[in-house]
């Protein structure tokens, strides 16, 4: 296959050609079918056979009534079998609806019912909290993968990738067919459906090959879950480019560099404070006894950035972007500590105040993002005109986050305008985590605040003041969210005031709240372990 320079990635956005996800498939297939796509569970599948595992699961939906357009649900953790479903659902032209598998109550119960999926394809392990909202679904289109249980309705996944014909299924695809909806979380509220077309995805996938500096014959170290766009990408970017993936069932950083030599890969990927919590594990004389030449993600921090590089001998080329903008809006490929690049070719972005007027070099303002060539942008959210109207205003994507820029076109990124924090890589709001935690009977009012910590990433720190008379045990509290918020919104820290420091509308002034932990209720040192299913 012909090696592309960074030239020609940047000048074709959404890759050498603008053929579909399903098609790209097929026509690797046929032409490099026997070429190991990815390694997952101590099995290794053929790109043939991911093409055939997806023909075959295609050819079962459609048996059953998936038709083009149909929204599809999916809360599935990584495999190979999510791969051939998601290839499948490509080449049908149905809309794949991304579920984080840590999403519990409410905000689980917001997504199903505001997508009204026409199938849903989830966990056996998730039914516990899945099951009781699909209610008015039919049975026959609810699929387990996992080993369903007598007891549940619905229908085995591994019934539908042992079907009998692994031919094509004909549908009639366009770039600009509507392929997912990825629920981010935002910054407030509960979560939004980002629109995503099949060409959004593709040009998601070509900008990964950039960041990551992709080669064929390279091996993709693979822990980020699919139902991310940066997940669902890595997964296109291996059909585009002759590399392997080395599926691992979760990001371990105690076990990382042991799976990166099992696998002898070129790549590892990071967001938010990973690197970190790599720099923190115990020095060994292995350290530099890898094969890995990139580090390519979000979010890494120029102290980290110098001691990564020396200690572990690891290229890092770092990035920014967001779902609504295919994943990447610029990338560092050039090594300049502690900032996150220059702009990508086919987006115009600029640096504005709060009235929407553009800042010279070096001065903090809002990041707003415009496409030179049309498709790049989302075209809003999943039924959220007020949200689209408001994000996506003029044709420009206000992002809400803050950066600044040099006279070099090298920016650098400042933090969040919004109420919210960032873990791990995943968004929280605030306002979501504060409506759950003020439903708690014994509180009064709470504020969510993000507190940095030692992996350069953000630990949640809930403020509270209880009802009168009332008392709260912070365990308790904890316990009490695990059924009600996904693992990483549970706050680390609870600290109990009287009263909160207020504006003269009684709103609360969360940049008065200290972040100092010392005297707070801290969960790591409760001994108590989180429940992450």
């Amino acid at each position: 296959m012909h090696a592309f320079s960074p030239a020609e990635i940047e000048s074709h956005p959404w890759g050498p050609s603008d053929a579909t996800v399903g098609a790209l498939l097929a026509e690797r297939a046929r032409s490099d079918g026997e070429f190991p796509y990815c390694r997952a569970a101590g099995v290794t599948f053929t790109v043939g056979r991911i093409d055939r595992d997806a023909n075959r699961v295609a050819n079962a939906l459609v048996h059953l009534g998936l038709r083009k357009g149909d929204r599809v649900l999916l809360m599935l953790a990584n495999s190979a079998e999510h791969i051939a479903l998601f290839f499948a659902l490509a080449k049908l032209g149905a809309c794949q609806v991304c579920i984080n598998v840590h999403l519990r109550g409410d905000a689980l119960a917001h997504i199903v019912g505001d997508a009204e999926p026409a199938f849903v394809v989830a966990e056996v392990d998730y039914a516990v909290h899945l099951s009781p909202l699909l209610a008015v679904l039919d049975a026959r289109r609810v699929v387990w993968r996992g080993g369903k249980p007598d007891a549940l309705e619905g229908i085995d996944f591994s019934e539908l990738i042992a079907h009998d014909n692994p031919a094509p299924v004909e549908v009639r695809m366009q770039p600009e067919d509507l392929a997912a909806i990825i629920y981010t979380s935002g910054t407030t509220g509960l979560p939004k459906g980002v629109l995503v077309t099949d060409r959004m995805l593709r040009v998601s996938a070509w900008a990964a090959v950039r960041e990551s500096a992709a080669r064929d014959g390279d091996v993709l170290h693979m822990w980020e879950p699919f139902y991310h766009i940066g997940g669902s990408e890595v997964l296109i970017l291996a059909v585009q480019r002759r590399v392997t993936l080395a599926l691992v069932r979760k990001l371990s950083v105690s076990s990382l560099w042991t799976e990166v030599r099992e696998h002898a890969a070129t790549h590892i990927h990071f967001l938010g404070g990973i690197l970190a919590l790599l720099l923190a594990q115990p020095a060994s004389a292995h350290d530099r006894q890898h094969s890995v030449r990139v580090a390519w993600g979000g979010g890494c921090p120029e102290h980290v950035w110098a001691a990564f590089e020396h200690r572990f001998g690891v290229k890092i080329h770092d990035s920014y972007g967001m779902t609504e903008c295919c994943s990447f809006a610029t990338q560092n490929l050039d090594g300049v500590r502690g900032s996150i690049g220059k702009a990508l070719a086919y987006l115009d972005l600029s640096i504005v105040d709060d009235q929407g007027k553009a800042l010279g070099p070096h001065q903090v303002g809002e990041i707003w993002i415009r496409e030179k060539v049309p498709g790049i942008l989302s075209a809003g959210y999943w039924r959220d005109a007020e949200a689209t109207a408001a994000t996506f205003k003029g044709g420009v994507l206000r992002t809400g986050d803050l950066a600044s820029c040099d006279e070099r076109g090298y920016f650098r990124y400042q933090g969040r305008k919004k109420d919210s924090l960032r873990r791990m890589g995943e968004n929280i709001s605030a306002a979501e985590v504060e409506r759950i935690i003020n439903a708690h009977p014994a509180i009064a009012e709470s504020a969510v605040i993000g507190v940095p910590n030692a992996a350069a990433d953000e630990d949640v720190m809930a403020v509270i003041r209880t009802r009168s008379g009332a008392s709260l045990d912070p365990l308790e509290l904890v316990k009490w969210c695990e059924g009600r918020m996904a693992y990483f919104q549970i706050p680390r820290f609870v600290e109990f005031v009287e009263d909160f420091p207020r504006t003269p509308s009684e709103r609360i002034r969360k940049e008065l709240l200290s972040r100092d932990t010392s005297t707070c209720w801290d969960l790591a040192r409760s001994g108590y372990s989180l429940k992450r299913q």
